[in-house]
């Protein structure tokens, strides 16, 4: 099945590097619409959705393929390698597509020049003296309510993850986009990411990060962030006041001066004031 089929990839801009934009879980690539057009001028921007997600191509979900990451990964590599020019590649994942990119670049260690991870985390379950920022019963409630009630659950939370209380648009938007999504897709989706950890692949992560961290976030706490820039060598932790867990969509100047300042060195010229 073609790539750009399967992944609905789809490309604006130019310029002598590229930005690969992936979305996080229940997502589409539409909730990057008020970050990535502002670097289209700057740079070659690649949209795609993750398979069983927004307008992907449902028959290629393989359940077995899917049962980790590591299969999200090597679709990314694929895109990477026809759609990406031949410059520097940056790899921007909300969510847990920041640990999918993570898996790929330690697959094939260099193909991104730098990574932007948007409230990313290496595991949600608190583990001894790390602080994840849910309990392996919360975790086990969560996947229990999806699977029983997987569109209540949609409709009830996504305000919530959403935040932005001063625009219940953005909260209606994420329910129907949770909604609009296969739900056993979605089920199993979750339980890879909520009990996936990721902590080891992330100590052997050594490429240039930008970690995106909201300051009030019920999905990924704020000692996340900081873990993950302890962890990460050549990363840099920037703070963004905003509650809830999609500041792309929330907070979205906030991000893209962030990202353009970190974006800078690859020729970046966007920056909103």
């Amino acid at each position: 099945m073609p790539v750009q089929l399967r992944n609905n990839v789809n490309v604006m801009g130019d310029g002598p590097a590229t930005l690969i934009f992936a979305h996080g879980f229940g997502c589409n690539q539409q909730m990057w619409r008020f970050i990535a057009p502002v670097f289209a001028s700057s740079f070659k921007v690649v949209l795609f959705d993750l398979v069983g997600s927004g307008q992907s191509e449902l028959s290629a979900y393989i359940p077995h393929k899917y049962a980790s990451l590591r299969g999200y990964a090597d679709d990314l590599l694929e895109i990477v390698e026809e759609f990406a020019g031949s410059g520097p590649v940056i790899h921007i994942g909300h969510s847990v597509s920041a640990m999918i990119a993570v898996l790929a670049e330690l697959q094939q260690p260099g193909r991104f020049a730098a990574h932007v991870m948007v409230g990313p985390s290496p595991r949600y379950i608190n583990d001894d003296d790390y602080v994840g920022g849910f309990s392996q019963t919360d975790i086990d409630s969560l996947l229990h309510t999806l699977e029983s009630n997987y569109l209540g659950w949609s409709s009830t939370m996504a305000p919530t993850l959403m935040g932005a209380a001063d625009r219940p648009e953005l909260g209606e938007e994420l329910a129907n986009s949770f909604c609009r999504t296969n739900a056993e897709i979605a089920k199993q989706f979750a339980r890879v990411t909520f009990m996936s950890d990721h902590r080891r692949e992330v100590a052997n992560f050594s490429a240039k990060t930008l970690i995106l961290q909201c300051s009030d976030d019920m999905v990924v706490p704020v000692q996340v962030g900081h873990y993950l820039n302890r962890i990460i060598a050549d990363s840099t932790l920037r703070m963004i006041e905003n509650v809830g867990h999609y500041p792309h969509m929330s907070a979205p100047n906030d991000c893209v001066n962030a990202m353009s300042e970190f974006l800078q060195p690859f020729g970046c010229v966007a920056h909103v004031a």
